[in-house]
């Protein structure tokens, strides 16, 4: 795998590591709400049609977006790179408000596991710069 390749696959493991964290806190509160926990293909139907899950599309269309490219048969550019690293950023850390910004800067200030996976992608965005 070429080196700007590896550069958004790194970039995609760490989005998909947040979004599961992300995922994860959001069927418990569903959980909590409803009474039951919802089996795996419920899980599946809630993010991609439910209300209340709806802010996490923002990042399951980052990942999805990176993958293809990833797996995709033509060359990856830097720039092809550093685009992706600025949506997760702008995504992230940009603080443009909007849904997906209240309710994750809500899930960082209540949950560890959502810092942690935070501070990875950060981490790899400080390492090339973007923001700065």
């Amino acid at each position: 795998m070429d080196l700007a390749r590896g550069r958004l696959r790194d970039l995609s493991d760490r989005l998909l590591r947040l979004h599961a964290v992300l995922l994860e806190r959001e069927r418990r509160a569903w959980e909590a709400r409803t009474g039951s926990p919802p089996a795996s293909q419920e899980l599946f139907r809630l993010l991609l049609e439910d209300p209340e899950f709806s802010w996490l599309r923002s990042i399951s269309s980052l990942i999805a977006a990176l993958d293809e490219r990833i797996d995709a048969d033509d060359a990856v550019g830097d720039d092809v790179v550093e685009s992706a690293y600025r949506e997760a950023y702008r995504l992230l850390k940009s603080g443009a408000g909007g849904e997906f910004q209240e309710r994750y800067l809500a899930a960082l200030q209540d949950s560890p596991d959502v810092v942690m996976a935070h501070a990875d992608v950060s981490k790899l965005l400080r390492g090339a710069r973007v923001g700065e």
